[in-house]
């Protein structure tokens, strides 16, 4: 069973790299896409194309090049939104099942003005550890449990070295994206897009400490769906990092089933 693994809003492929060698190593076939504008894909020159009809487009392209006829999606928070958006447009026999990364058909507005309020900013740091340092103050709450061996391992899945620099891995005009959030604006409903998934198996990690994913939305998303799963991962926030051998045994054995 092949896994196409779709990262979050600002995010790139490395945050794959811990299950996509376990996985591998399990026979899977692991396939990691940039979005355009982050991680090793080019930057657009009209930040407006960093929209998620218009990524849809790009996976969708991916998707016919690689010539994937039978798939499952591991989807890091604006990953899985893409897996919701695409259970409109493959059935079953196509896309055969999806893992949620910390996100579903409900997400939290708090999470996502805190998102807001930094997406774009402290993109250059003068080493790796000041990287992770900025990292810990930021998220600190929600990764309660990391060492400072995993701050800098996370910062480097963020960031690269460039010219003795690191920098943030993705173009800072993704910001407009979430620049005139409105407050009184309301949440996107979702749930008939989840709806859609009930005819093939949904595996749900949910980060203990999260901000966007709730216990609420958690419950609701097993209640209606016939054959969800859900996985709390203790001591991490948003987004669960896949890096702790149970999550990733969790993640083989729902495959396996599949």
């Amino acid at each position: 069973m092949p896994v196409l693994c779709l990262p979050g809003l600002s995010r790139n492929i490395r945050d794959f790299n811990d299950i996509a060698e376990f996985l591998q190593l399990r026979g899977h076939h692991v396939i990691a896409l940039d979005y355009r504008g982050r991680g090793m894909s080019e930057w657009d020159p009209d930040w407006r194309n960093y929209d998620l009809t218009i990524e849809g487009k790009d996976i969708d392209a991916a998707i016919a090049q690689l010539g994937l006829q039978r798939f499952a999606v591991l989807g890091t928070s604006r990953g899985g939104l893409h897996a919701l958006a695409m259970a409109g447009r493959y059935p079953a026999d196509r896309m055969a099942a999806v893992i949620f990364n910390d996100v579903g058909p409900h997400i939290e507005m708090r999470a996502i003005h805190r998102i807001a309020a930094t997406l774009g900013h402290r993109m250059t740091h003068a080493s790796l550890e000041d990287a992770a340092g900025s990292l810990q103050r930021r998220l600190g709450n929600q990764f309660p449990a990391f060492l400072p061996a995993d701050w800098l391992k996370f910062a480097g899945q963020l960031a690269s070295d460039e010219g003795g620099r690191v920098v943030m891995d993705y173009d800072p005009a993704l910001a407009h994206q979430l620049a005139s959030l409105d407050d009184a604006a309301p949440v996107a409903d979702l749930w008939h897009l989840y709806e859609k998934l009930s005819d093939r198996p949904v595996l749900i990690l949910h980060g203990e400490h999260s901000d966007l994913l709730s216990e609420e939305t958690c419950r609701r998303m097993l209640d209606v769906h016939p054959n969800a799963q859900l996985k709390t991962i203790r001591e991490q926030g948003h987004t669960p990092v896949l890096w702790e051998r149970e999550t990733q045994e969790d993640i083989a054995r729902f495959l396996k089933g599949l």
